[in-house]
């Protein structure tokens, strides 16, 4: 692994000065940490802000640059307000990185960025991303992909670093959580980053809480996933007030699904 982080610290160099792309994710982070420990001054970090990302995670990120010491902006995305992106196709994900890496680009070409970067590792080949297809049309780079970092060795690299994120579990957007075909809406949104919030507050690490339109119009479902080894835990009396809780969020029906959640390979 030692090669692979000094090929990512090459690549790095070469892309100097460089805009990142941060999200407080797993990948983001180290890719933000080892970034400033090899450019300084020349690299800033960008968050995109959109009713998507809960506001949690926004504080959580932008504390993070601030114990590493890592300069980042908060720059607003619209994704939204694109149909092609709200009418929640199985390609919205390319949407809503066109919109980021666009504004990346414009604030790029306005700061005199030389290149963006963005935290794609190299076990992300192994998935369908549309967003690595928009990553293309923006000729925005991927230094730890290229470098050939996996997902387990920029763990690895984070825990040496003492990044918090080191163990974090993966969060993708809010709007992964609504099916494809179904409208994301902000509202849709809001009821599932308060759901996951109340799920969270009841101990839980990792799980989901997918939002399911009723067939008859009347308050949408709510469809909770545990991760399997925290289902033990779920006993009837908190199940129970894991649901009331999501109910009194404006979920009509909870079911808890009893295979529980796992991530995508």
């Amino acid at each position: 692994m030692n090669e692979k982080v000094e090929n990512l610290r090459r690549l790095l160099a070469d892309h100097a000065p460089l805009l990142i792309a941060y999200s407080g994710g797993v990948d983001s982070a180290y890719l933000l940490a080892e970034a400033h420990g090899v450019l300084g001054d020349r690299m800033l970090g960008v968050i995109a802000d959109s009713p998507s990302l809960p506001r949690q995670a926004l504080a959580d990120a932008l504390a993070l640059a601030e114990r590493i010491g890592v300069p980042v902006e908060v720059v607003r995305t619209n994704e939204l307000e694109n149909p092609a992106y709200a009418n929640n196709p199985v390609n919205r994900c390319y949407f809503c990185k066109a919109e980021l890496f666009g504004r990346l680009e414009s604030l790029a070409v306005e700061r005199h960025f030389r290149a963006v970067a963005y935290g794609e590792n190299a076990d992300d080949m192994r998935q369908v991303r549309p967003g690595r297809q928009a990553a293309a049309e923006f000729s925005v780079v991927a230094p730890l992909r290229d470098a050939g970092l996996t997902k387990a060795e920029i763990r690895e690299r984070s825990r040496e670093l003492g990044l918090p994120t080191a163990d974090a579990p993966a969060q993708p957007c809010l709007s992964s959580r609504i099916p494809h075909g179904t409208p994301v809406t902000v509202h849709a949104l809001a009821m599932v980053e308060q759901g996951e919030a109340w799920v969270r507050s009841l101990g839980f690490r990792v799980f989901r809480v997918r939002h399911n339109v009723a067939a008859d119009a009347g308050p949408p479902k709510a469809r909770v996933q545990i991760a399997p080894e925290e289902m033990p835990t779920l006993d009837p009396v908190l199940a129970d007030r894991l649901s009331a809780g999501l109910r009194a969020v404006g979920y009509g029906e909870v079911e808890i699904d009893p295979a529980g959640y796992r991530s995508a390979p």
